[in-house]
């Protein structure tokens, strides 16, 4: 008789933030089916959070979804309160809210960076403080990136840059940081990846690309997925690219 792989999440508590669409559904969707409970935020998308809802419980997988908008940090935080008290201390959790508004410097409108710094650096500290306080000893704690951190390409991106950049200091200080408690703290840097959100620019980017293709979202969330998992524990303070050589 065949043995039965062991899931590798399974019995664990994961909190994803930005998770109804995208690169965070796609992480929602891989941490389940390795068998963890997962939780996510949504902001405005509600009709795609019940969507991966339903899908996940079609699926025999145990998810749930609380609106929360990350540029609030009272919403945030209540988010990671709730999470663990409807299913316990949590074990991971990845901080992939963000967002992108484009612009060359003499454009920029200040309102607009606030915005971006709010979403894509504020509350990535606001969730990372929140989450460990209420995770388990050997916790995994992953923010989502950018590799626009290493490499911005085309004019009209600097304040996204800014934002991403911003993430590489602050895994590496929460890493030294939460050490004490074996909690790993990494950053993942996707490249080009295909999404709503990015179809619109697939015959711009990948010739850019050396492997010629954009990323799949699950191919990112399967690096998610190893990071959150034990066979990562020697693996802190660190940023990984993972763009099809893009910056290489």
């Amino acid at each position: 008789m065949a043995e039965v792989k062991q899931k590798s999440l399974t019995g664990k508590v994961a909190l994803v933030t930005g998770g109804s669409k995208g690169i965070g559904a796609g992480i929602v969707r891989r941490l389940a089916v390795e068998g963890a409970s997962v939780a996510f935020t949504y902001s405005s998308s509600k009709e795609k959070a019940l969507q991966l809802l339903h899908e996940m419980e079609s699926e025999g997988g145990q998810v749930s979804a609380f609106k929360a908008d990350s540029a609030s940090a009272s919403e945030l935080e209540r988010a990671v309160r709730q999470t663990a008290e409807a299913l316990g201390p949590l074990d991971i959790f990845v901080s992939n809210a963000g967002i992108a508004n484009l612009g060359t410097i003499d454009t920029f409108r200040l309102e607009d960076f606030d915005r971006m710094v709010n979403i894509n650096v504020r509350a990535a500290f606001v969730g990372v403080q929140a989450a460990a306080r209420l995770m388990n000893n050997g916790g995994r704690i992953i923010v989502i990136g950018s590799n626009t951190a290493v490499r911005t390409a085309f004019p009209g991106g600097s304040v996204y840059s800014l934002t991403k950049a911003a993430l590489t200091g602050l895994v590496r200080g929460v890493a030294i940081d939460l050490a004490p408690r074996s909690i790993t703290v990494n950053n993942v840097q996707p490249g080009p990846t295909l999404t709503d959100m990015s179809s619109a620019h697939v015959d711009l980017v990948k010739p850019l690309i050396p492997l010629k293709r954009m990323g799949n979202v699950s191919e990112i969330a399967s690096l998610v997925t190893y990071l959150a998992s034990k066979d990562a524990g020697f693996i802190t303070g660190a940023s990984i690219t993972i763009d099809g050589g893009y910056v290489a």
